[in-house]
């Protein structure tokens, strides 16, 4: 079992504002159905072209991590959970486990690889696509 990227993350004070400026430099559009909005805490945007995409999160720390950009790993088989005992296996640090963040069934584990760089693990493409829709609001 491996994973593969998701996405590239960055931790950002304003996500949308962040996120709209790299739209205009790099040329990249919203998710089809879900529009970045002011207030969004979490913005993803994404190459037209290829469809790599990233996604812009505001974190509250008071000063920014000096690492800032981190991939977010999604399992290619199996589930988050697997994923997760795979990578400690290999010797990757648990930074914070966000398993349940959103509800039962969501959420995310942050590692440290050996030179301390983040990294998610999040669920699989299967799990995504078998859990409810969030609700309107």
């Amino acid at each position: 079992m491996t994973s593969f990227v998701s996405h590239t993350t960055v931790d950002s004070r304003n996500a949308y504002e962040l996120s709209e400026w790299w739209k205009a430099l790099l040329g990249y559009v919203d998710v089809e159905g879900d529009p970045n909005l002011p207030g969004h805490e979490e913005c993803m945007i994404l190459d037209p072209d290829n469809g790599h995409s990233i996604l812009f999160i505001e974190v509250p720390d008071a000063e920014l991590p000096p690492k800032r950009i981190h991939f977010d790993l999604r399992p290619r088989e199996g589930n988050r959970d697997e994923e997760v005992e795979r990578v400690r296996a290999l010797g990757a640090r648990e930074v914070a486990d966000q398993r349940g963040k959103y509800g039962p069934g969501t959420g995310w584990v942050v590692f440290e690889d050996p030179e301390g760089n983040q990294f998610c693990i999040l669920r699989s493409q299967t799990e995504v696509d078998a859990a409810p829709p969030p609700p309107a609001g």
